[in-house]
């Protein structure tokens, strides 16, 4: 089984506690495109990915898709709900390729909190890093421009991992990566070129090289997404 301690909400249990969480879990199994929940769906377990990843989406009334999130393996999703007196699923999800999770019964997992202090803190941390998170994209949508929000997201993925080279690997479908972004999924493609044609990038399918990190951060830097810099 996915080692619990790896994640960031269970990594604060004992062991006594940790065999008890594997008791509560379930193992499940999706395909490519796989619906697991729907809007509207009471919400009575939360997850954890542990292979591929899933797709957090609400539609609109015209149709369009709107990806509010993707999580990868290690994270987990819908453990908020957990404390609504009648939860239930705010936001689709399905599976972006091959996806293996866990879940977990959300009155059992309440009832285990009530033992352990330090995962209630972990909990409402992470609730409130999600939360800093959504109020930094409705700025990021609301005030700034497509290109900088692109170039924003490919520095953060660079950024995270510069030690590892500077080639970065996006893992997901363009289009639903557009969507994220909030931008259609042509001008998702022409921003790529655009920076491809500047010297700042070099796109190879999926994998995108980082050739110029100081001009895409200049780009990023200029729409005020940017938080970090260049030093290491």
């Amino acid at each position: 089984m996915f080692a619990l301690k790896n994640s960031y909400l269970f990594s604060k249990l004992d062991d006594d506690q940790i065999r008890r969480v594997e008791a509560m879990s379930r193992k499940l199994s999706l395909t490519d495109g796989e619906s697991l929940f729907q809007v509207g769906d009471q919400a009575k377990r939360f997850y954890l990915v542990t292979k591929g990843q899933i797709k957090l989406n609400r539609l609109s009334l015209n149709g369009n898709e709107k990806v509010i999130e993707i999580i990868s393996p290690g994270h987990t999703f819908a453990e908020a709900l957990m404390f609504s007196e009648s939860p239930v699923y705010p936001v689709n999800a399905s599976a972006i390729g091959d996806v293996e999770l866990l879940s977990f019964d959300n009155r059992a997992f309440l009832a285990l909190l009530r033992e352990s202090v330090d995962t209630c803190f972990r909990l409402m941390g992470d609730m409130s890093q999600r939360l800093k998170r959504l109020i930094k994209e409705i700025d990021d949508l609301t005030l700034q421009s497509a290109t900088g929000r692109v170039a924003g997201y490919l520095w953060g993925c660079w950024d995270e991992q510069r030690d590892r080279g500077n080639v970065i690997n996006l893992n997901v479908p363009k289009g639903v990566l557009a969507s994220r972004l909030s931008v259609k999924p042509e001008t998702f493609s022409r921003i790529l070129h655009n920076f491809t044609d500047q010297g700042l990038i070099r796109v190879n399918g999926s994998a995108i090289e980082i050739i110029d990190a100081a001009g895409l951060f200049g780009h990023a830097e200029s729409a005020g997404i940017c938080g970090g810099s260049l030093s290491p």
